[in-house]
């Protein structure tokens, strides 16, 4: 099978180039839309709370919608942040999505980091791990159509069967995202499919993961999320792309700092460089890896070496970078698709 390619979907609307909610909600619709008809495979949606742009919080009726203007492409969250949810109500809303969707749903979950995200919400962040691990069986249990009955910790259930169920058997597609060696076995373990951003030596750990627990990893997929923006030249990809890609980066790694999950994070801030330094040098890692701007060719050929090193099914272009206009988007997106898509076909 050749590689999947989708386009991340944040909805956020920083303040250098904040227009009405209504507006962003529609373009960015629309725009979904007009990747479906350009030919990309997914549109994957991404979660966070009470961030100044909007990053959306609220993923299933944005799915809901997508699903409903759309036919073909499959639609996926990257992802939700189960430990803040009651895992039922994702169940719900999952199969309810697929069924709106004519079964085109992935759930991807993960774990979240952001310390106030939790806490303002009086959520422990220290049982995210255990939320996250109780949540899971529970949202699998119920889309395979079991009826469940649990004396949790976090969960009291009793007889639970949800209806209507999932139209996909035996569950939609459940992803689990993952940093740490110690989450990306868990999703192997679970038989999950792996949701990654940065390096390919966590392929490599999910892959061995899969093995040690008797599952063929030609059956499981790794979507990778990978900064991406093409334009004619490589001078006009980075003249577009600086300002959004710098303030993405930035909002990730200040996140990074305050979560400080693992050693050097609180470094994370450090070398970010200025815009004018990302457009003179051409060239800007993003978590561990180049970002992926310039002409076509150049796509290719990083896409090309990143597969050499390390094992893909699912490329996620974060495209739709905050504060880029839709008509830029949608430009970067057409060329995208005329000329790298079908290389990898």
């Amino acid at each position: 099978m050749g590689l999947r390619f989708g386009v991340l979907w944040p909805f956020r609307n920083p303040a250098f180039a904040r227009v009405p909610w209504e507006q962003l909600y529609r373009t960015h619709l629309d725009l979904i839309v007009d990747s479906e008809a350009m030919g990309f495979d997914d549109a994957w949606l991404t979660e966070h709370h009470f961030v100044d742009d909007g990053y959306s919080p609220s993923l299933l009726p944005i799915a809901a919608a997508v699903a409903a203007r759309t036919s073909r492409i499959r639609i996926g969250t990257f992802l939700v942040l189960l430990p803040m949810h009651n895992p039922v109500r994702i169940a719900e809303d999952t199969a309810t999505v697929d069924q709106i969707s004519n079964g085109r749903f992935e759930l991807g979950v993960g774990l979240g980091y952001r310390r106030e995200e939790f806490e303002d919400q009086g959520i422990s962040h220290t049982e995210r791990g255990a939320r996250l691990q109780e949540g899971i069986a529970v949202v699998q249990r119920l889309l395979s159509g079991e009826s469940v009955t649990l004396d949790g910790k976090f969960s009291k259930l009793k007889n639970i069967q949800i209806v209507p169920p999932a139209l996909q058997r035996p569950h939609p597609p459940l992803w689990l995202g993952a940093l740490a060696p110690k989450a990306i076995e868990r999703a192997a373990r679970m038989g999950f499919h792996f949701q990654a951003v940065g390096s390919t030596a966590l392929d490599k750990i999910y892959d061995e993961a899969l093995v040690k627990h008797g599952r063929d990893p030609r059956n499981f997929n790794i979507a990778q999320l990978r900064a991406v923006f093409v334009a004619p030249s490589r001078e006009q990809a980075w003249e577009l792309a600086a300002k959004p890609l710098h303030y993405m980066a930035t909002c990730y790694a200040k996140w990074f700092a305050e979560a400080a999950d693992k050693p050097g994070d609180e470094k994370a801030m450090e070398g970010i460089p200025t815009v004018d330094e990302m457009i003179k040098k051409q060239a800007f890692s993003f978590f561990g890896e180049d970002a992926i701007v310039g002409t076509p060719k150049d796509a290719i050929e990083m896409i090309d070496d990143y597969r050499k090193r390390g094992r893909l099914t699912h490329m996620v272009c974060a495209t739709a970078l905050p504060g880029l206009a839709p008509h830029n988007v949608r430009d970067s997106m057409a060329l995208f698709a005329r000329e790298v898509i079908p290389r990898f076909r």
